[in-house]
């Protein structure tokens, strides 16, 4: 089973919960494209440094989920964050240096989010309106968050797309 980003739940909603994500590594790449395209053309960056395209020329085991973000709300911009998620424990002074200059090694500290989930296609469509919704059910409860989204995608394109599940994650301020 492929090893997930590491968080603790803090409070359950209805709708949504809030967790706290540990500290962890990410590689990042942003891109300039349509939703629909952005992944793709990312994805090969980014498992090209998994698959030994770093300097240490070292596999790096692949993790869940692949995060798309954007850093404001409005899903409508074509700026993508396409990210993975370093294997639990990683820190950037151990993590070998990128190959490919498009790939940028991040460390993000721990995290208060807010989270719901969903299943199928995370197209550009359903993943506005879960995110819509999500804001709005945090809105209820009071809850400020920041203008990042991050759409989590936990299976591969090639699975049924009434099987995949997914993820709207934003950081909150609490």
């Amino acid at each position: 089973m492929t090893a997930r980003q590491e968080f603790r739940v803090l409070r359950t909603y209805g709708d949504f919960e809030i967790r706290e994500y540990l500290p962890c590594v990410i590689a990042e790449v942003k891109v300039t494209a349509e939703y629909s395209s952005a992944t793709s053309r990312a994805f090969s960056h980014l498992i090209r440094y998994i698959s030994q395209g770093n300097s240490s020329q070292q596999k790096i085991a692949m993790t869940a989920p692949v995060i798309v973000a954007q850093q404001d709300q409005k899903i409508t911009s074509d700026d993508w964050f396409i990210s993975f998620v370093m294997p639990s424990g990683s820190t950037i002074g151990y993590m070998p240096a990128p190959n490919d200059p498009e790939v940028i090694l991040r460390e993000v500290n721990t995290q208060i989010c807010i989270a719901t989930s969903f299943r199928g296609k995370a197209t550009r469509e359903k993943s506005a309106q879960v995110t819509q919704q999500l804001r709005k059910a945090a809105a209820k409860e009071n809850i400020a968050l920041s203008d990042e989204t991050r759409i989590c995608r936990f299976d591969p394109p090639f699975k049924p797309s009434f099987l995949q599940y997914n993820e709207i994650v934003i950081p909150a301020y609490l």
